[in-house]
């Protein structure tokens, strides 16, 4: 009874350690350390292997492996002694064997069928990093060639040959294997493995050509072939298991006496030969298949062609793609100097096909095609062809390079992570963009390696058994995470791969720099300056000066910039005004060209860098505020930050702003600011044509709505503390007028207000009005000042007895005032009465009070019409400045902006009592409603509406063009076409447009101004 309780605590202490060390079959694994065989070689079998065993890829098959391969070498006494000296010894040769057994059934049966290269996996001579004519060399003596022979021939032939190749071939990879599966970082030495794979292909393929010349008679005498490779074989990053791409150049012997047809036909049997050695059966499994697809004209093409007849066909054939294809060729196998030839013979096509009609779309249309052509099955394990997967990467990468690669041959390699580096150095790809996509690239083909390894086949999906997703985590170094933990990795590399793959693939630089001619590209001052003629610059040598500050140097600023320009060169002459643009461009480059993510965001958005030339060159406004505002430029990016701000997010920033500042001075200035930032905001939007018209207006009345709140509130906290009061004697009210009132302001508007006030219970009346008078003026002040923030200038011209009255009025006053002497147009200015800031008990309380002036019960009467109309008659004649042309004048002349306004509030003063919808102080909404009524005629409400339209969407062009917020030429339409022009890509007309947006104000003013004739003079 001990005995057999002690070896059932042995068992199951066993099962427990297998289980530990990761075996999912542990009755078998017992087995198998019990098996007769495996104990003869290694007789503590269970001590020795358990531990080990938890580090590999795979215990079980690595267990399986090891009693198969005891079974094999048990009759040989050398390598029985071999396999037992590196079980027993912890150190770099144990893990080498269980590493590979652990990762790839496939080399393990390789190791059962040729179990002399224990010797191999015995010996730590690394399978990475050595020369390829080394390979080479060892290949070539395996079928019997010589390495050194300017044309190797096998003396191995048939079968024997084949498999002797085969044989070195499999020794070789195992070597390869074993080191990749041992080192401390696989990702990344996965370059390196992929660069050795490739070299070993490239042996393989010496080896190939040299046993097809063996089947030859003559061995292919006078016969030059060159194996030109393509895809992962030409860049050097070679899978585990994949089809090598080739294409085959061929040439009679100089002085052989072959004619080009005997060429072509032995060459046509070389390479049927050497494809035959690689992949057809045999007593040794096959390599790889020889991949001839991507010659000319691809399987319907012929097999081999000679160096002419491949540029004929490059010359006037090829597709986009094929050029693509040809980035990567490198010579592999047969007459170097032929493979030379061809490869820079084709180079002048890889790098001119950029210019090609469509290239850059005709690229990202190909993608799309590859990835609308995978199974829907294997779309979301696909390593290689599927959204986020290396295609993404590599299409990236080469489409950069293609685009980029004709003026700067420093990125022109056929290594995707070694271009994609170059790309990085020069400024193509931001640093942390291509460390980013390098590290998921490694992971792609780390994974991708992994999964062939495993039994030699090619394959790109990712497995979807449980003990798959295991083995392969534990393959790549990520045990502890487990199979779940490799799945949502693999799910963040592809998020990452294809964000960044939809960032740079799709930029928009791309095309538009792949359509620029060789001279347009270049910078040089000759070829420049003659490129900003024709293109429409007024001052080409100025520019040529600018372009120079901005490019010059080896500085990644100045590579950037060398990107850049020559697209946005062209970009700025489609702006009105490209020398303005450039110049501002330059302003904005000195100032911000330094931070971190200027150029990254001119460079890698999709619209930031064109939006920024259209707005530089359309607008001067806008030019400035961006340099007052740098913060601004990344809006350019994104529609969401160009969209105007809400009241309550505006109010609630300012009050953050007011709740820290503890000086009026600074935190007026911290309002003014905001205000800034929103109308360079507003102004950005308007001229992209994000946000235009009314929205604008709107946008800038929110901001002077909150800057005017916070204000009062400053001025009131200054007007207590200075006259040493707890708290203030009176409420106060601001009541918006004019624009502001009716919601309508424009880039050049004052802020139009009246001032009340309402002393509170026990306050003395004096004191109140004093203190609101001080208030009112410290507004005035703070918000009027010059200084470092744009100011806003607060008009109170409209109070009773406009400038003679006081600047501030109690509620009691304005009753009194509005019962005994309030006038015509002071009841019409009230139309635009609208509580801005301060207590909304009085705001209510005054548009109670000014409700039955504005809107009279009993409509206007006749008395109060004539005097309406004798003063806008008045302010025609008056007010319109000397020698100005009434027709030109946006706001008094005839069809212009006053015209409309007063046109509806004088529908509104006669009928707002019987029309709810008058009720408003919005122009638009008046008329609208006026329409609605019966008041307007069908065709006269369009007829003003644009008319208004037009006429305040060109006063703020002139402001946006311009950058003057003051002066008369706001209100002017201008004579001068060149303004002209300006003004009609400001507010979003086609170039060349200047004339007709004369004649569409001057057409919409006349028709507007014959309906104000008829509906407001009768």
């Amino acid at each position: 009874m001990t005995a057999m309780s002690d070896r059932s605590e042995r068992g199951t202490s066993l099962a427990g350690r297998l289980t530990r060390a990761g075996v999912d079959d542990v009755p078998r694994a017992q087995r198998l350390l019990e098996d007769a065989a495996l104990l003869e070689v290694l007789p503590d079998a269970t001590e020795v292997l358990v531990g080990p065993l938890a580090e590999v890829a795979d215990p079980d098959a690595a267990l399986l492996a090891l009693a198969k391969l005891a079974g094999v070498v048990r009759p040989d006494a050398e390598l029985s002694a071999l396999l037992r000296d590196v079980l027993t010894h912890d150190d770099e040769r144990r893990q080498r064997l269980l590493a590979v057994l652990g990762a790839s059934v496939a080399l393990g049966d390789t190791l059962g069928a040729h179990p002399a290269n224990l010797r191999v996996l015995a010996d730590p001579t690394p399978g990475t990093g050595v020369p390829v004519a080394q390979v080479r060399a060892e290949l070539l003596a395996a079928v019997g060639a010589d390495p050194d022979a300017a044309v190797p021939v096998a003396t191995l032939v048939g079968t024997a040959g084949v498999d002797a190749m085969r044989r070195a071939y499999r020794t070789r990879l195992l070597r390869i294997a074993a080191t990749d599966l041992t080192v401390v970082d696989p990702l990344n030495r996965m370059p390196g493995v992929a660069a050795a794979l490739a070299d070993l292909a490239s042996a393989a393929l010496e080896a190939a050509l040299a046993l097809a010349r063996a089947d030859l008679p003559d061995h292919g005498a006078g016969v030059r072939l060159a194996v030109i490779g393509m895809g992962k074989a030409g860049g050097r990053e070679l899978n585990y298991v994949s089809d090598v791409d080739v294409v085959y150049v061929c040439e009679p012997d100089e002085g052989a006496g072959v004619s080009e047809a005997d060429a072509l036909a032995t060459g046509t049997r070389l390479a049927t030969g050497l494809a035959r050695a690689c992949a057809t059966p045999s007593g040794e499994p096959a390599l790889w298949p020889v991949d001839a697809a991507l010659r000319p004209e691809g399987k319907d093409g012929p097999l081999v062609r000679t160096l002419a007849s491949h540029r004929a066909y490059y010359e006037r054939w090829a597709k986009t793609w094929e050029f693509q294809a040809l980035l990567k060729a490198r010579p592999l196998a047969g007459d170097r100097d032929l493979g030379r030839a061809y490869v820079e013979m084709t180079q002048p096509f890889v790098w001119s096909a950029v210019q090609r009609e469509h290239f850059v779309e005709d690229s990202q249309r190909m993608r799309r095609r590859v990835e609308d052509n995978i199974p829907a099955a294997e779309a979301d394990r696909q390593l290689k062809l599927g959204r986020g997967g290396l295609r993404d990467v590599e299409f990236t990468v080469q489409l950069l390079q293609l685009v980029h690669g004709r003026s700067d041959d420093e990125i022109r390699s056929g290594s995707t992570l070694t271009a994609l580096g170059a790309l990085a150095a020069a400024g193509y790809v931001g640093r942390d963009h291509a460390a980013r996509l390098a590290v998921c690239y490694r992971f792609l083909r780390l994974l991708e390696h992994r999964i062939q390894l495993h039994r030699l086949r090619r394959t790109h999906l990712l497995p979807t058994a449980d003990a798959d997703l295991r083995r392969l985590a534990r393959s790549v170094g990520m045990r502890a995470e487990g199979a779940e933990g490799l799945l949502e990795r693999w799910r963040q590399v592809r998020r990452d791969v294809r964000h960044l793959h939809e960032e740079l693939f799709y930029r928009p630089l791309l095309p538009a720099t792949a359509r620029l001619s060789d001279e347009e590209a270049s910078l040089a001052p000759d070829a420049a300056k003659a490129r900003l003629a024709a293109i429409g610059y007024r001052d080409p040598a100025g520019a040529v000066r600018h372009i120079a500050a901005l490019t010059e140097g080896v500085s990644r600023r100045a590579s950037i910039q060398r990107q850049l320009l020559p697209v946005m060169l062209g970009w700025f002459a489609d702006g009105p005004d490209p020398d303005g643009g450039l110049l501002a461009f330059r302003r904005l480059s000195d100032a911000l060209g330094r931070t971190h993510w200027y150029l990254k965001l001119l460079r890698d958005s999709g619209t930031a860098a064109q939006r920024l030339a259209r707005a530089l060159s359309t607008s001067r406004y806008v030019a400035d505020a961006l340099m007052r505002s740098p913060e601004s430029v990344p809006w350019l990016a994104d529609d969401d930050e160009l969209e105007p701000r809400t009241r309550e997010r505006l109010a609630a920033e300012a009050d953050a702003m007011l709740t820290r500042a503890d000086e009026p001075v600074p935190a007026v200035t911290l309002l003014r600011g905001l205000r800034r930032r929103e109308l360079a905001r507003t102004a950005v939007a308007d001229v992209l044509g994000v946000v235009t018209g009314f929205r604008a207006a709107q946008s800038m009345t929110v901001a002077a709505d909150v800057v005017l709140a916070g204000a009062l509130r400053v001025a009131r906290w200054e007007v207590r503390e200075a006259r040493g009061l707890a708290q203030d004697p009176t409420r106060m009210l601001v009541v918006a007028m004019g624009r502001l009132g009716g919601g309508e302001m424009g880039y050049a508007s004052d802020a139009d207000v009246l001032f009340v006030h309402d002393p509170v219970p026990g306050a003395d009346p004096r004191e109140a009005q004093a203190f609101a008078v001080a208030v009112a003026t410290a507004m005035r002040q703070l918000l009027g000042a010059v200084g470092a923030e744009p100011p806003l200038p607060v008009d109170a011209d409209l109070r009773p007895e406009g400038r003679n009255g006081p600047l501030a009025r109690s509620f009691d006053a304005f009753v009194e005032y509005y019962g005994r002497w309030s006038s015509p147009w002071e009841s019409q200015a009230l139309l635009r009465a609208r509580p801005v800031a301060g207590d909304c008990e009085l705001g209510e309380r005054f548009v109670a009070l000014v409700d039955p002036l504005r809107y009279p019960a009993d409509g206007l009467d006749p008395a109060a019409v004539r005097e309406v109309r004798r003063i806008k008659a008045r302010v025609e004649a008056e007010r319109l400045p000397r020698g100005q042309d009434p027709a030109r004048h946006l706001k008094l002349g005839r069809g212009g902006i006053a015209d409309v306004e007063w046109t509806a509030q004088l529908l509104q003063l006669q009928h707002a009592h019987a029309v709810p919808g008058l009720r408003t102080t919005s122009t638009l909404d008046a008329l609208a409603a006026a329409h609605e009524a019966g008041l307007l005629e069908d065709d006269d409400l369009p007829v003003l509406v644009q008319a208004w339209e037009l006429a305040s969407r060109l006063r703020d062009a002139n402001v946006l063009w311009t950058g003057r917020a003051e002066g008369a030429h706001t209100d002017v339409l201008p004579h001068d076409h060149h303004t002209l022009a300006g003004l009609a890509r400001v507010i979003g007309m086609p170039p060349g447009s200047g004339g007709e947006l004369e004649e569409t104000y001057l057409r919409t003013a006349r028709r507007a101004r014959a309906v104000v004739e008829r509906v407001f003079y009768g």
